[in-house]
């Protein structure tokens, strides 16, 4: 008698073979044809003779990474650094920067050098704290409001007893989101009623910064279209436990969220 796996060999050879055909066993409790396979169909080179690229376009500053003048963090704890006091010594570095990495409204400028004086119109929110790095401590998450609804999200990285920017960007956004050990922005798709982008940023070992590691394009209300404008900044709590959903944590009391728009 032979031994059950030789059996079940034989039979799958017939059927590759032979395609099912007459001639492999179709005794009962056999092997049967499952028909005919579509041929495998595997990725087609387009323009296989365009050269390659010599000189990279230039990228748009996700890795740019600048040491924050001025702090010192002891033990490198991010936690014992003034989220406010960071902004403010950027702000000084680069006065007149209106773009870039660096780039404020000249509004929200002011308002970040009146703080001080004016804390509720201060434009810096409350900062958040996550291992994004992977070096077992915390990073500084800072986020600042700007005029069109737009938000700046900072990332800082502590070391050699000072403060490294490893992230910065500006985006109308709907929300930010920590999952594991990324960042995930939810902004608003300009001219795609509808549609809103969503990435992840990552921390990358090489470029020593936070990278958008993936970008899409997400429907968010099919059959409805999108409200002109987008809701105010919320922040959701990053870890929520088993079997239930993020939480928003509070804003500040000085950001009005607009109510739904109406079905």
């Amino acid at each position: 008698m032979r031994p059950r796996g030789v059996q079940l060999a034989a039979g799958v050879l017939c059927a590759l073979v032979l395609g099912g055909a007459a001639g492999c066993g179709r005794a009962e409790g056999g092997l049967e044809s499952a028909g005919s396979t579509p041929p495998a169909a595997g990725p087609v080179r387009l323009w296989p003779d365009l050269p390659p690229a010599t000189d990279p376009p230039i990228d748009y500053g996700e890795t740019d990474t600048e040491r924050v003048p001025g702090i010192k963090v002891p033990d490198n704890d991010v936690h014992a650094v003034d989220a406010r006091a960071v902004v403010e010594a950027e702000v000084r570095a680069h006065p007149d920067t209106y773009s870039g990495a660096d780039g404020l409204y000249a509004e929200t400028a002011r308002a970040i050098k009146a703080c001080g004086t004016a804390p509720a119109a201060c434009p810096i929110m409350r900062p958040y704290y996550r291992d994004l790095t992977g070096n077992g401590r915390d990073e500084l998450i800072v986020g600042i409001r700007m005029p069109d609804q737009q938000v700046g999200v900072r990332v800082y990285l502590a070391e050699n007893g000072g403060l490294t920017r490893v992230m910065a960007t500006v985006d109308q956004v709907i929300s930010v989101e920590l999952a594991g050990r990324d960042l995930i922005m939810r902004v608003s798709s300009a001219g795609i009623p509808g549609y809103e982008y969503r990435t992840a940023w990552s921390w990358d070992e090489q470029q020593h910064s936070m990278l958008p590691t993936r970008d899409e394009i997400v429907r968010v209300k099919p059959g409805r279209t999108a409200p002109p404008t987008v809701p105010a900044p919320r922040l959701v709590s990053p870890t929520p436990a088993p079997g239930t959903a993020s939480t928003p944590l509070p804003l500040p009391p000085d950001v009005a969220v607009p109510a739904e728009p109406s079905p």
